[in-house]
């Protein structure tokens, strides 16, 4: 397999997500490199001769910022601001998402505008490749000075502290570098400031909703599109001439994918006595559409903040400029991340009452998806399950924005609690994965009781597949297991493979 080139070229999300599966190993654009190094010649050049404080290179931090530091302890200033900093609390993120964060960190030193060595960069990405991940913790960042508590934790082992995860065992970064054999990093002037401001936490737990997100939206097509045809709902809501005289552009995609799922499905040539459908199923083009096109925004925001440089100071060499100012700041990613978590919750809402007309005993479908119900439960709790995440996603996705704290004696006087923010829509994006997972179970579950009918040829391979992995219920059983199986099914569930 062979070795991706990192560089300061722009890198899409579809990009990341592809080499974040692909499991291969990274390695630094030689250009790029150039420019790391000749931007910490610059640094350290511009230090040899000018006596007046630069900000986190020769003075203390936050509002500390105008305490001079002696040119002999330039270095202990770094690695103290490493250590310091490293106040995170809570659960460990997932460690696939700590190993993209070290990934984006080292993409946004390649720039050449933060005056690192180039050993930095390659030790961020040897961890990389070594599948050693900086055990990270959830809570800790303000999202502002950048998200200084997490990437302290990421920094760490590179000077032997910290804790490792080392292909899936726990060490302390001591005891990793030593089994590694490789020497602590000394850093030197910056450097610490220059691994611990930027929005990296926020960016890799952003950049998995994003992607989450993006499966999501197909799965939720795909899905709702099975629970119409079981429900025998109405097909002429999805015509494309209704959505044409609106024209946005995701409630075009959800409707065309909805047709596209239907496509010859016996069930849809059923006699129709009702009128009308529900909200849940009439509306899901509005619904899914708006969610879509919510994502395409944030996604925007997302590819523009991996793509740039969120330290400070910032370094321009060519034009002899060293610059204190504010791109580490979250807020971009803050109001994104809240817009991103509401617009998911939706799709988790609209499929729980997609689940709550399924059960209902009519048209057709017995109560609760069972055929002696009375005797049987069925499918009567899952649905509580769904309710329960979803009121649950409905608390989660009070804004983070919105909010803010004095920091640092009042010298971070905004906040944007961005890293909130990102850790809350991770949790909403796995949620509403179960709710689809549930959606599912009652979808299969409603066509087998309407057999010998069958839907679309691309459904009952869907349906078909389900059925490897989740039995029909034909009495009570312990349901648990079952409903974790199909939030796995959903979970690595690619439309794509059915088209």
């Amino acid at each position: 397999m062979s070795t991706y080139t990192l560089s300061s070229q722009h890198w899409t999300l579809g990009e990341i997500g592809e080499l974040l599966l692909s499991g291969r190993q990274v390695q630094a654009d030689p250009a790029d490199m150039q420019k790391v190094q000749a931007c910490r010649d610059y640094l350290d050049a511009h230090m040899g001769t000018h006596a007046a404080p630069v900000y986190g290179v020769n003075t203390g931090f936050g509002s500390l910022c105008d305490t001079v530091i002696g040119q002999d302890e330039l270095s202990q200033l770094q690695e103290n601001l490493v250590k310091s900093h490293a106040c995170g609390t809570g659960n460990p993120i997932d460690r696939n998402l700590a190993k993209l964060m070290l990934l984006l960190k080292a993409k946004g030193l390649l720039y050449g505008h933060s005056g690192v060595q180039q050993q930095t960069v390659q030790r961020l990405l040897d961890m990389y490749n070594a599948d050693a991940v900086p055990v990270i913790y959830e809570q800790g960042s303000l999202g502002a000075s950048g998200d200084l508590a997490p990437l302290a934790h990421l920094s760490l082992p590179l000077i032997g502290m910290g804790e490792v995860d080392f292909k899936g065992q726990r060490m302390d970064g001591a005891a990793f570098l030593q089994h590694m054999s490789w020497k602590p990093l000394q850093l030197k002037s910056k450097e610490g400031l220059a691994l611990l401001n930027g929005t990296q936490f926020m960016s890799a737990l952003g950049v998995w909703s994003c992607l989450r997100a993006l499966r999501l939206c197909e799965v939720a097509d795909m899905v709702g599109a099975l629970s119409l045809d079981v429900y025998n709902g109405r097909p002429e809501p999805f015509d494309a001439s209704v959505h044409k005289v609106r024209s946005h552009s995701g409630q075009l995609k959800v409707a065309e994918n909805v047709r596209v799922w239907l496509q010859n499905s016996p069930l849809q040539q059923e006699p129709k006595t009702h009128v009308q459908d529900p909200y849940s199923f009439r509306c899901m083009p509005q619904v899914h559409g708006a969610t879509r096109d919510a994502l395409a925004h944030v996604v925007s925001v997302f590819e523009r903040e991996v793509n740039s440089v969120t330290d400070n100071p910032t370094i321009f060499p060519e034009e002899n400029k060293i610059i204190s100012a504010g791109n580490f700041h979250g807020q971009p990613l803050a109001l994104a991340l809240d817009y991103l978590a509401i617009a998911c919750a939706e799709l988790g809402s609209i499929s729980e009452r997609r689940v709550y007309k399924l059960i209902g005993g009519t048209r057709g479908l017995p109560a609760f998806l069972v055929a002696k119900p009375g005797l049987n439960s069925g499918f009567m709790i899952p649905q509580y399950t769904a309710a329960s995440i979803v009121s649950r996603n409905k608390q989660l996705c009070t804004p983070s924005s919105v909010d803010t704290i004095d920091s640092s004696n009042g010298q971070e006087d905004h906040v944007s609690m961005g890293a909130n923010a990102a850790v809350r829509t991770v949790q909403v994006v796995r949620n509403v994965t179960q709710v689809l997972g549930i959606e599912m179970m009652n979808a299969a579950q409603a066509l087998d009781l309407r057999r010998p009918l069958k839907t679309s040829p691309a459904l009952e391979e869907l349906h078909s597949d389900f059925r490897k992995e989740v039995p029909y219920i034909a009495e009570d059983e312990v349901m648990y297991p079952l409903m974790e199986k199909s939030r796995g099914f959903v979970e690595s569930l690619n439309p794509a493979d059915y088209r």
